[in-house]
């Protein structure tokens, strides 16, 4: 069992997958910046007064009086859709991301195809390819 588990982690699907949650998780902390310190600055000013969608929330329950979200958790239940809309936005981002990425491979594999494949050597002159006859006829006589 011990062999077969080295074998599979062995394999190169296994450590592309590892690879790739790794540059995935690096990945989300730069969307993540990009959009709570580029984006988002961006909309607020243009919606006016720099608003934070993190804090945009419904209280559920009267108990609820807190004017910021963090604290209004700990008083109740409530309708985070600030927050939801936050992950979209990075989801948003994310995708187009990813998007642009996969084109630009898929670009590069067909300049790659388009490219023309190893011409095999020109055969040589007539002249060559007589004396050649030639010689190998003399060759077998």
């Amino acid at each position: 069992m011990i062999s077969e588990f080295r074998s599979f982690i062995a394999k190169g699907n296994v450590m592309d997958l590892a690879i790739g949650i790794i540059i995935g998780g690096a990945f989300t902390g730069i969307v993540n910046s990009l959009v709570n310190d580029v984006v988002m600055p961006i909309v607020g000013a243009i919606t006016g007064g720099g608003f934070d969608f993190s804090n945009y929330f419904l209280p559920l329950s009267s108990a609820v009086t807190a004017p910021n979200l963090a604290a209004a958790r700990e008083q109740g239940a409530v309708f985070a859709y600030g927050s939801f809309i936050t992950v979209l936005i990075n989801f948003l981002i994310l995708a187009w991301v990813i998007f642009l990425m996969v084109k630009g491979v898929n670009r590069v594999r067909l300049m790659e195809e388009k490219k023309p494949a190893e011409a095999a050597p020109a055969p040589p002159p007539a002249d060559v390819q007589l004396l050649t006859e030639i010689r190998d006829i003399l060759k077998t006589k």
